[in-house]
């Protein structure tokens, strides 16, 4: 006998969270990417774009594009990426930037992930756009360092959404570096449960931009103020302009 009850919709495995500040130029890309990778993933996925207080038509175009679209009003990585947890679905979250491109291949790797039992979190390699030879020496460094500590790039990080919940998601006093603070944390609760951060093995594509907006001794300035005293500049966002002055 046929019931006529109504089948519940299954559940979003992942929910891909995506921080936008005046990205009008490149969310368009960065929500296709997702959706076509998507639509090849073992498990139903969606978009969530955080609209982080953006003057231009980030908005709207993520909408357009298929996101499903919040605001946070007070400029923060942080924040945005907290704030878009707040309406993801998924039983797992991936944080991605809005300047970055991911692939079917890559997200039927990040599935295997997913069903792994051991896994809380992870991350992927980072592959810059261009050819800058000083973009590629910092993007291999970056990622051997991801690899040998398991800390994930803010620009492709995943976990499971209770324990991102229970950590009580990005720290909000942190301006710049609260994915590898999230990174530790997600890491030591994992070693209490028998679990642990996975790096991907393959990459996600991200841009080259900053190569262009901003001088090496911008960036220099900026590294060895950071190195100096990392716990005063991550919690001062006038200390970080190469993530706060706006220039796009």
């Amino acid at each position: 006998m046929r019931s006529n009850a109504p089948v519940a919709p299954q559940p979003n495995r992942l929910s891909v969270v995506i921080p936008a500040f005046n990205e009008a130029k490149l969310i368009t890309r960065c929500v296709g990417s997702v959706r076509a990778a998507l639509a090849l993933f073992e498990h139903r996925g969606e978009v969530v774009v955080c609209d982080n207080a953006s003057t231009d038509d980030t908005a709207a175009l993520a909408r357009a594009a298929g996101a499903l679209v919040v605001a946070e009003p007070k400029r923060q990585i942080a924040r945005a990426r907290n704030r878009g947890a707040t309406v993801a679905g998924g039983e797992w979250l991936l944080f991605l930037d809005a300047d970055s491109l991911v692939t079917p291949a890559l997200f039927a790797e990040l599935a295997r992930a997913l069903d792994n039992p051991q896994c809380i979190g992870g991350g992927a390699p980072v592959g810059l756009e261009g050819r800058r030879l000083s973009g590629r020496v910092l993007s291999e460094l970056w990622n051997l360092i991801s690899r040998v500590t398991r800390w994930a790039p803010g620009s492709f990080l995943f976990c499971r959404a209770a324990a991102f919940r229970e950590l009580g998601g990005f720290n909000e006093e942190l301006y710049v570096s609260e994915e590898l603070d999230l990174s530790r944390r997600l890491k030591r609760l994992g070693r209490q449960r028998g679990q642990r951060m996975i790096i991907l093995r393959r990459r996600f594509l991200t841009s080259d931009r900053k190569l262009d907006l901003y001088t090496p001794r911008e960036a220099l300035r900026f590294a060895a103020r950071y190195l100096r005293n990392p716990r005063r500049v991550a919690r001062d966002p006038a200390a970080c302009p190469i993530w706060y002055d706006g220039r796009r």
